[in-house]
């Protein structure tokens, strides 16, 4: 029933009022041509002993109305996490969230959650990794790269992101990460294995300073190459973004956010500031590499992430499952390509990503103290 004070960005409504299943609030609201009913209107709903305070009982009834699929199924919230996100909101402690308390509680987590702005970002569907030099298919997943391109292209055609990107690896001919350079740099004597008797997908440490792991690739989307191309049949929408990585020849980047040093940023995070981006969708290739260490990176800034499952293959299925547990810990959420829609246009609300939002906000609350 929080859509119905919720309207989307523009002249109408995205979302139709459900009505409640909870007993205490079973009257369905009428759908106005206004920015926004008055907040009041939601508030008032909830204070069921109307004291103009809302308890941690009548919060847990918001939570009930908020965390809901397209179906109108409720996703149970635990108690622990329940009183945590309301202590996010009950700003001094007393107890209670009064009208103040709500409206940061309003702006910054409900409305975020009604309608988030979503980005899509489709991590390296390049050639190399498909039918090239570091086909995938070939790893000991034994998983087909190609898999990725038909539901990311449905998932393009069907669902109104608010922005697109594509990352590319954008290696030079001399990049760290491959194995036949790997004599082009000293090595550490805590490598495990020496330069002569490295081979592809051995990690070794190089002297640096500092020492760096590295592991060891098969030379692969060298810059304006065939094998550094998107690949043919996936589908490039007008106005998506292109990042670029793995620029450095002295540092790897798996992540499309910064290399594996953490040295240098790429343009993403400048990007989807820029566009006041909520949650990020995160696929393809590898699951357990790239696309792995990008949705770590997502949540660990402080974004709602969203790994597509179908959407993604990878190179070893020990490190995808714990990729999986990585993404579940932090708070992320992993569906399938057929799920996408309803979260996107705010129909199907996950927990794990309204506690994710509240706990972000709680931090930043403490940063302000």
């Amino acid at each position: 029933m929080l859509d119905c004070f919720i309207r989307e960005r523009g002249s109408s409504w995205r979302l139709s009022p459900l009505r409640s299943t909870m007993s205490e609030v079973a009257d369905e609201y009428p759908v106005e041509d206004s920015c926004l009913i008055d907040m009041d209107a939601c508030y008032e709903t909830f204070d069921k002993d109307g004291d103009g305070r809302l308890n941690l009982e009548e919060f847990r009834l918001i939570c009930k109305a908020l965390f809901r699929n397209d179906k109108g199924h409720i996703y149970p919230v635990s108690e622990e996490r329940t009183r945590h996100m309301f202590q996010v909101f009950d700003r001094n402690g007393d107890g209670a969230i009064d009208r103040e308390e709500f409206a940061f509680c309003w702006n910054h987590w409900i409305k975020v959650i009604v309608r988030p702005t979503s980005a899509f970002l489709i991590v390296d569907v390049q050639n190399d990794f498909i039918s090239g030099t570091l086909n995938i298919s070939k790893c000991n997943a034994q998983q087909d790269g190609s898999e990725v391109v038909e539901p990311i292209n449905w998932l393009l055609s069907t669902v109104p992101f608010d922005c697109v990107f594509y990352s590319l690896d954008w290696h030079p001919p001399d990049h760290v990460s491959y194995i036949d350079n790997v004599h082009m740099r000293e090595l550490h004597p805590s490598s495990p294995v020496s330069a002569d008797k490295a081979q592809a997908y051995d990690t070794v440490v190089f002297a640096g300073p500092p020492p760096m792991k590295q592991r060891l690739w098969p030379r692969h989307c060298v810059q304006d190459t065939w094998g550094a191309e998107l690949h043919k049949d996936l589908k490039v929408v007008e106005g998506a973004v292109m990042v670029y990585k793995g620029t450095n020849p002295e540092v790897d980047s798996y992540s499309v956010f910064w290399d594996n040093k953490k040295l240098t940023k790429t343009s993403l995070s400048t990007q989807l500031r820029e566009r006041n981006i909520t949650d990020i969708y995160i696929c393809g290739l590898a699951y357990d590499v790239c696309v792995g260490a990008t949705i770590a990176d997502a949540l660990a800034i402080g974004y709602r992430s969203v790994l597509v499952d179908d959407a993604s293959r990878g190179v070893e299925l020990a490190d995808i499952e714990r990729t999986k547990d990585t993404i579940v810990s932090n708070n992320g959420v992993i569906v399938d390509s057929n799920q996408v829609l309803a979260m996107v246009e705010g129909r199907d609300r996950r927990p794990e990503l309204g506690y994710k939002l509240a706990m972000e906000l709680k931090t930043a609350l403490e940063e302000e103290k």
